[in-house]
């Protein structure tokens, strides 16, 4: 990705947080961290982040807009557990938003079958490699819920619309306005898949485009379902 598109990233994260507030934790080493599961040559980053965190009202949104840069720029995956809630937590609940508008509590999914959702965007091309994977566990677990969490960098309902007219995912779009689930997930970045079982804690994390999601849902499913959708 261009040094311009991730500096429009960041310009519109900014804009959010001004809008919506900060995200609820500031991790202040979160950047670093991610910056070294995404390769050797984004080392450089947290340099930049630790000099956005000094003056920006809103640093744990910087972060997040830094990793969204990152995940576009970088092909490397960051490994799974790196980042996000941590295992056995319960997310708080979140409303979000289908994409004619109206509000969607995520609490409807959870705690009943085991959930997995994506922090995806159009744009994102970790996201677009992950869609195989994606695909095929959709087709295998067919008691597990997926869902697709689109981020407000970027994109609008409208734009993800077109997207999906041509490329359909194998779930569940929802929008996520005010960042509302990616406070309440504790999202690092695009691509980041959370795994909740059918007691809706936390059974994993992940971010990149090599994540064994199928490894995941058959520890929370059961080892598969009868691979016919309803």
């Amino acid at each position: 990705m261009k040094d311009v598109g991730a500096g429009r990233i960041f310009r519109r994260m900014q804009a959010l947080g001004t809008r919506s507030g900060v995200l609820r934790r500031a991790h202040t080493g979160r950047a670093a961290a991610l910056t070294r599961g995404a390769g050797a040559a984004a080392l450089a980053a947290p340099t930049r982040a630790a000099a956005l965190a000094a003056w920006t009202p809103a640093a744990a949104l910087t972060t997040l807009a830094l990793a969204m840069a990152l995940a576009v720029a970088m092909p490397n995956p960051a490994a799974a557990q790196d980042v996000g809630l941590p295992l056995g937590s319960t997310p708080p609940a979140a409303v979000v938003q289908d994409l004619n508008g109206d509000s969607v509590s995520l609490a409807r999914y959870v705690g009943r079958t085991p959930v997995l959702l994506e922090f995806w965007a159009t744009w994102c091309p970790l996201c677009r490699a992950m869609e195989p994977r994606l695909r095929a566990a959709h087709q295998k677990y067919d008691d597990v819920q997926f869902l697709f969490i689109g981020v407000a960098v970027n994109q609008s309902p409208r734009t993800i619309r077109r997207h999906l007219e041509k490329d359909p995912l194998p779930g569940t779009v929802l929008w996520d306005a005010d960042g509302a689930a990616v406070r309440a997930y504790d999202a690092p970045t695009t691509s980041y898949i959370v795994i909740l079982d059918r007691s809706g804690k936390v059974a994993y994390t992940g971010t990149g485009s090599d994540q064994d999601v199928d490894g995941a849902l058959a520890k929370v499913a059961g080892g598969g379902g009868s691979g016919r959708r309803r």
